[in-house]
């Protein structure tokens, strides 16, 4: 495959790295130290790894969207930013390990375009997809977890622990997308009419049925409904998506409704979560510490924020994983916080641009699923952190300090920019346009005009 220029995501990669450049080496020096070979490292480790990301682009997949790569590097740089932040307050290396998470999750990005050249293929091992995601997200429920977990969601393999659920999710998404293209006339037939809305068939009702079902087993038996809700959420949005069809979505907000209640009744977590987030100050010592002091951070950082280095963040209760956003509002405050939501939603609308362009169907709901669990997740994550929704222990995409998640979300972006490449490359016959799938959005109205 011949390389090929690509320019706009070259100069906003540079841009980017001049941006976290000027805002490390900032950071480290209003902390009265001098700049370290920490620092060098990270500057010279983000340069090379996104040098690099982006040759691999240009020679795999360069007519792939320009804009995803480049937002992508900012969010993690920004995840970076922070983690070095909390290293000035806390001692530790949170950075250091992440920017080698990162290169990590960097090189199988690139493994994934390489090996993934024509995302159709796919559809030949999507069962196969469906039946590892499954084992690797019931894995933890027989595996031995750490001592200070509470909730089964582990494989500690010597000194690394993983969390598989991060990727059962992708792989469950493509088997969904399969299901969905082979059976989506059948979720469009009309059953029978109820106070004006078309409901599907009962038998039509079976895969959403078995999510719903496989949802509430592992929250109830792993003690984290985090994951099952996201993935849950995902399939019901790519089932609106495919169909256009409200009564799915209303299905699916009674199937959860439903589940909710059943599993709050059974799991003590899940009770204590939600008194959390009904009365946080009431457990202010115990359960509620997080919350309130991510709550006391908000409200700290005010609008232009208290200014990085300035603020407490390290005060949160693991700010460097599930609550980064509630240290990003503190320091940057609600323009920074802003800022990072606009980054998410670019990301996530390149997405659903990827999906509209693509011919086909299968694409189609790959790029529109995918891009969905991102906008989700980020959601669920930022009423966490504000008390707008439960906690669910959910991490901020290419931000959280982690492997499991940087190397899920690289694998994620792969999938997302191959998918961007076929639907961008020009047709090698012109005599023989491909046709795109029009129907395949019924809820959109338009068709997009290249």
């Amino acid at each position: 495959m011949a390389m090929r220029f690509r320019g706009l995501e070259l100069g906003l990669l540079v841009l980017a790295t001049l941006v976290f450049s000027t805002i490390l080496i900032s950071l480290e020096l209003s902390q009265g130290n001098t700049l370290g070979t920490d620092i060098l490292f990270l500057i010279g480790g983000f340069i090379g790894i996104f040098a690099i990301a982006h040759v691999a682009l240009s020679i795999l997949a360069p007519y792939a969207d320009q804009i995803m790569l480049p937002v992508a590097a900012v969010l993690n740089g920004t995840g970076l930013i922070m983690l070095a932040r909390l290293d000035l307050a806390s001692g530790l290396s949170l950075a250091n390990r992440q920017i080698m998470w990162t290169v990590i999750s960097v090189v199988i990005f690139i493994v994934v375009l390489a090996v993934l050249q024509d995302h159709k293929r796919l559809t030949r091992y999507s069962y196969i997809l469906g039946a590892a995601g499954l084992v690797l997200l019931a894995l933890p429920l027989v595996w031995p977890q750490p001592t200070e977990a509470d909730a089964r969601i582990w494989l500690k393999l010597g000194p690394f622990s993983i969390q598989p659920g991060e990727f059962s999710k992708i792989m469950l998404i493509l088997f969904f997308a399969m299901l969905l293209t082979q059976k989506r006339s059948l979720f469009t037939v009309a059953g029978y009419r109820f106070l004006g809305i078309s409901l599907p068939r009962l038998r039509d009702l079976a895969p959403i049925l078995v999510v719903w079902a496989i949802a509430i087993v592992i929250m109830g038996v792993s003690n984290d409904f985090g994951p099952a809700l996201l993935l849950f959420t995902t399939v019901l949005g790519m089932l609106y998506v495919a169909t256009g069809r409200t009564s799915w979505l209303l299905i699916g907000v009674l199937l959860v409704s439903v589940g909710a209640v059943g599993v709050y009744q059974v799991s003590g977590k899940i009770q204590q979560r939600v008194e959390d987030f009904l009365n946080p100050l009431d457990n202010y010592y115990t359960t509620g510490l997080q919350l309130s002091q991510s709550l006391f951070g908000l409200s700290t950082g005010g609008i232009t924020g208290s200014g990085l280095g300035q603020g407490y963040p390290n005060l949160i209760p693991v700010a460097h994983s599930d609550f980064i956003l509630a240290a990003i509002g503190e320091e940057l405050g609600l323009i920074g916080l802003s800022a990072v939501l606009i980054l998410f939603a670019m990301l996530v609308s390149r997405g659903f641009n990827t999906a509209l362009r693509t011919r086909d169907t299968y694409g189609k709901l790959v790029a529109a699923g995918l891009s969905l669990t991102l906008i989700i997740q980020v959601f669920v994550v930022a009423g966490g952190i504000s008390k707008l929704l439960p906690l669910t222990g959910l991490t901020t995409p290419f931000m959280s300090a982690g492997g499991s998640s940087l190397m899920a979300n690289y694998i994620l972006l792969a999938i997302l920019l191959r998918i961007s490449h076929a639907a961008r490359r020009p047709v090698v016959d012109s005599a023989t346009p491909a046709v795109s799938d029009t129907t395949l959005f019924p809820a959109i109205q338009g068709r997009l005009k290249s």
